[in-house]
């Protein structure tokens, strides 16, 4: 790499009002520096002054169009299967799997969250399969969400369901 380019990098990575020193290092090579060295005659070096481009911001869409991006849903379709709703659930130690149905795939940073009983249920994850341990017996509630960091992205409808909990001697 030349020291041009090198020198660029430099002044690129630097913010607006930092100094540029210019010196020779042990070795007889340029070198350049936001510090000058100790013991070492070092000359500061005259930068152009940076181009700057305002961020421009984009027209608000009329309010009628944010209303109807806000109704809209980040996925057409978000749901748990593989519940049943009508019969109790047999599930000898209280762990299965439900599936989740999304359309259209999952998004970037995205990842489901389990809600049982309206609480964050697990480790969020980014696979459709979610697991879960040692649910009680008895009538309980679930629902998936999608989120983003902390912030909920969607949510699906909860879904209610029954454990029941055989033990065989």
């Amino acid at each position: 790499m030349g020291r041009g380019f090198l020198l660029m990098l430099l002044l690129i990575a630097l913010p607006a009002a930092a100094q540029i020193y210019k010196y020779t290092d042990a070795n007889g090579n340029t070198a350049y520096s936001n510090q000058p060295p100790d013991g070492v005659k070092a000359q500061p070096v005259e930068l152009p002054p940076l181009n700057s481009v305002a961020p421009s911001t984009p027209p608000a869409p009329p309010a009628e169009a944010n209303s109807r991006e806000q109704s809209r849903n980040a996925y057409e379709v978000l749901e748990l299967t593989g519940l049943p709703t009508t019969e109790a659930l047999r599930a000898n130690n209280g762990t299965f799997t439900v599936n989740v149905l999304i359309k259209p795939r999952l998004q970037g940073p995205h990842l489901f969250r389990l809600l049982l009983d309206e609480q964050p249920y697990g480790q969020p994850s980014n696979v459709p399969i979610l697991q879960l341990v040692n649910i009680d017996r008895g009538e309980h509630s679930l629902a998936v969400q999608v989120i983003n960091g902390e912030s909920v992205v969607q949510q699906s409808p909860s879904v209610t369901f029954n454990v029941q909990r055989v033990h065989t001697p």
